[in-house]
């Protein structure tokens, strides 16, 4: 990694606090003009180049697509075998080969788009074309798909070579990014610590710079939580701003959204221009214009206010530490010129997890229950995965109907709140990344937790709501763990939320902080 980027270490040894990132700011801000002007010559350079500074030096010709693609393949060969974030990688030599003929093509004038020769790894939940696509499940670990997914179409019709797959748990079940195909995938920032999920191996491998930007999923935080515990930023657009698709059930499929991530809010947003837009496969995916995400995002946030729920007065359970370092950086936002007020939503977060699990086991069994119908199947899965489906086949049609119309409830509650603020914010996760070797923690703070996902139960609000969340980072720990904010933006405003999370961005610094990684 470049050594001109600012260390997690070095800040905590100064005390960690963002203190010394105020204090940093000219340094940094010099550092990154200094960067503006020095030539793309070492792959160290190369790998220090936001996405989007990236694919305007590949346009410009100033790095080879062979050049960029040779970095990122030597970077996932030295890293790769200690975090795990990439999974069936494809052979270098065809890799090379692709890079190579995207190269013929700049020198034909032919530009493909703004992801043009980028090393790119899908998410393995997502259909790859020709590439093997397991789901993290031992009974799929062989299927390679005779399709992409939409999202998979349009990276590839942008110019991205596909080199593998980034790693998930098993069917996308859990914040925790294991499986018995691929094993374990490890914090960026601490390899003894866990990534998140299910998004976790497209978290670490943009925090590690194994790739320029990453996709991942969300249904319940998997954009959010791991790019909360690797520090990076992970956005969950508003439901139909990226298709979902194509697959045999396109009308009830409401909880999950794919989405991108990134190493700031603007290579997101790149990101989110290439993904989203309308397909008629996809009836619930609206004709907005996908352009509108690549334009800048400056904007005056002041007198905008911040609605912070928190941990819902008390009601949800947090490790300590996970307050505290939250509400230290809501002073970013009065930097920002914002005003930052508590808020007690006058709704039952019982009720919102009754609605959670009641919708999560109806699309979940109606997802996997051809594969559960075969004995020899369930053998192979886990016991998370059975208790979901299992809870789905014994609900009725007004079971699902009753979670609806409770679930409309909430999306009403929330969007009143947007008559009086521009976002609501809430801590991204309950409690900071905790051992790799554990599955999910089984008490908060003396709490029991019931559910293998009752541990993340903060990220459903913005779930249940269809509106547009993004995590962005809250800064560390005193063991040096990372934490993030959620940021809920007004349904279908997707665009202003991004733009709120990039002046945040800005103000705090803190995805300037870059892992210390193991080889």
């Amino acid at each position: 990694m470049s050594t001109e980027a600012i260390s997690r270490r070095s800040l905590l040894k100064k005390g960690g606090s963002l203190g010394v990132l105020a204090a940093s700011a000219n340094l940094i801000s010099s550092m990154a003009q200094a960067r503006e002007r020095v030539a793309v010559n070492s792959p160290e350079q190369l790998l220090s180049l936001t996405a989007d500074d990236l694919s305007k030096a590949i346009r410009s010709r100033s790095v080879s697509c062979v050049e960029v693609m040779q970095s990122y393949l030597a970077q996932i060969e030295r890293y790769n075998p200690v975090y795990n974030a990439i999974v069936s990688l494809r052979d270098q030599e065809s890799l090379l080969a692709e890079a190579k003929a995207a190269d013929k093509d700049l020198d034909q004038g032919r530009y493909r788009g703004w992801m043009h020769g980028f090393p790119h790894a899908v998410k393995d939940l997502a259909a790859t074309k020709g590439i093997k696509t397991s789901l993290g499940s031992p009974i799929l670990k062989d299927w390679v798909p005779g399709h992409d997914a939409v999202f998979v179409e349009r990276l590839r019709q942008s110019g991205a070579i596909l080199i593998g797959k980034t790693n998930t748990p098993e069917f996308g079940l859990g914040s925790q990014s294991y499986n018995t195909v691929f094993g374990v995938t490890r914090n960026a920032y601490d390899p003894a610590l866990c990534a998140g999920g299910s998004s976790g191996g497209a978290a670490v491998a943009v925090a590690t710079g194994m790739v320029p930007v990453a996709d991942g999923s969300d249904m319940m935080g998997s954009l959010r939580n791991p790019a909360a515990y690797n520090n990076i930023i992970g956005f969950r657009p508003s439901q139909g701003v990226v298709p979902f698709g194509p697959t045999k059930e396109v009308f009830f499929q409401q909880l999950g959204y794919e989405g991108p991530m990134g190493r700031t809010v603007k290579d997101t947003a790149m990101l989110l221009s290439v993904m989203s837009g309308y397909d008629s496969r996809v009836p619930l995916s609206h004709k907005s214009d996908p352009n509108r995400f690549m334009h800048s995002l400056d904007t005056d946030t002041q007198g905008m206010k911040v609605a912070w729920l928190g941990d819902f007065n008390g009601n949800l359970p947090t490790e300590p530490g996970v307050m505290s370092l939250c509400e230290g950086a809501l002073k970013h936002f009065s930097t920002m010129g914002c005003s930052v007020e508590p808020v007690t939503m006058q709704y039952s977060v019982d009720e919102l997890w009754q609605t959670w699990l009641t919708l999560r086991h109806f699309l979940i069994a109606g997802i996997a229950s051809g594969l559960y119908a075969k004995e020899s199947n369930r053998a192979l899965m886990k016991p998370e995965a059975i208790w979901e489906i299992e809870g789905g086949l014994k609900l009725s049609a007004m079971d699902v109907y009753a979670a609806s119309k409770a679930r409309t409830q909430w999306y009403l509650a929330l969007d009143k709140l947007f008559d009086q603020y521009d976002v609501v914010a809430l801590p991204t996760a309950q409690v900071f990344p905790f051992a790799a070797a554990t599955h999910w923690p089984e008490e908060i703070n003396g709490t029991p937790m019931d559910t293998y996902h009752r541990w993340m139960q903060i990220v459903t609000p913005g779930t249940l709501s269809g509106c547009p969340v993004v995590n962005v980072p809250a800064g560390f720990d005193a063991q040096g763990r990372p934490m993030g904010i959620q940021l809920i933006g007004r349904n279908k405003e997707d665009l202003k939320l991004l733009k709120i999370a990039h002046a945040y961005e800005k103000a705090s610094r803190l995805t300037e902080i870059k892992p210390s990684l193991k080889a």
